[in-house]
């Protein structure tokens, strides 16, 4: 597989439950070696920098932030704790501050709960927070591995207006993993699509909106008789390209 990350950009992987889109991005993040997986050929790299052997923590200071799916927050911390905790890569105590209030900036949420364990707040908040815990590391690179599961449609779409905010206001390009194809489509510039552990498909969204398998299979838009695989529809040619 191949795929690429512009600087400034928001790109989206879809694939079905399987297809290999949670192990790609880990294998990005270095979180790939806690599950005693590695990368065994290719290349990953960054800003022109090879990371497929680094650490995850080298990796984060690097400027690379998985937010993982789950809403995995630290329940026994406060919600400030739990932000603090994110911001622990070389910072002063003002520039944690400071970067504190820019999260409670995007989410008010939180600074209306921010004495709270996090393991009382909502699932909501909890989506909320530990997409502002990636913040506080100062990404150049976030990772959104399921960013709407189980949260009502209302809560998803102000989470995804936040993260667009974030993406332009803040200079953080984007790598998300989204069931809801309709949701990831309408936010990337760019799309990715898995099957098998294999790219099959790229290509800017509004022409991922009108290819024709996309919308049968992924969109809902047209009548699906018997599901076939992408290789069974047609041949896309697999270009060899560095995620940079």
């Amino acid at each position: 597989m191949s795929l690429q990350v512009n600087e400034g950009q928001i790109v989206t992987i879809l694939g079905n439950n399987g297809a290999g889109k949670t192990t790609t991005l880990k294998a990005i993040s270095g979180l790939l070696k806690s599950e005693d997986g590695e990368v065994t050929d290719g290349q990953i790299r960054f800003k022109g920098n090879r990371i497929d052997k680094k650490y995850p923590e080298e990796i984060v200071r690097m400027g690379i932030f998985q937010v993982m799916e789950g809403r995995r927050v630290f329940e026994d911390l406060t919600v400030e704790e739990n932000l603090i905790a994110g911001g622990h890569t070389n910072k002063s105590r003002s520039r944690l501050k400071q970067d504190i209030g820019v999260v409670y900036e995007y989410f008010p949420r939180l600074k209306d709960r921010k004495r709270v364990l996090a393991g009382y707040i909502s699932g909501g908040e909890q989506q909320m927070l530990v997409i502002g815990r990636g913040l506080m590391a100062s990404p150049k690179l976030m990772l959104l591995d399921e960013p709407s599961m189980g949260l009502a449609p209302l809560l998803v779409s102000e989470i995804f207006g936040i993260i667009r905010r974030i993406n332009t206001e803040e200079d953080v390009s984007v790598l998300l993993v989204e069931q809801n194809a309709r949701l990831a489509l309408s936010i990337a510039s760019h799309g990715y699509v898995m099957e098998n552990g294999r790219i099959v498909l790229d290509d800017s969204v509004d022409k991922l909106k009108e290819n024709a398998d996309v919308k049968e299979f992924y969109l809902g838009l047209t009548e699906v008789g018997k599901k076939k695989s992408y290789r069974e529809v047609k041949h896309y040619k697999r270009r060899k390209r560095w995620l940079t």
